[in-house]
């Protein structure tokens, strides 16, 4: 079973259970510090840092495509720019 690291924003029941029965999955939450002090949380780093790569496409910006699979290409499109200019 796989396991989908996500932003505290993704905490709900409904959202854990609509991934567990459409996509065979777990929703790991990575969550901010209680404390409100800086510290480096590994888990959140990989999140915040995939959402930074992502909003260096410019087309990325804006939601403006009309079908919801159209936005995934696109993402899909962003991360594989950034693999092949990393090799």
């Amino acid at each position: 079973m796989d396991s989908f690291l996500v932003d505290g924003g993704y905490s709900g029941v409904n959202f854990q259970l609509d991934v567990a029965s459409n996509l065979n999955a777990t929703v790991q939450v990575a969550k901010r510090n209680e404390l409100h002090r800086f510290e480096v949380m590994p888990q959140r780093w990989v999140v915040e840092r995939s959402f930074s790569w992502l909003e260096n496409c410019r087309r990325l910006w804006k939601n403006c495509e009309r079908q919801l699979t159209t936005s995934l290409q696109m993402v899909v499109l962003a991360f594989l720019a950034l693999l092949l200019k990393r090799f």
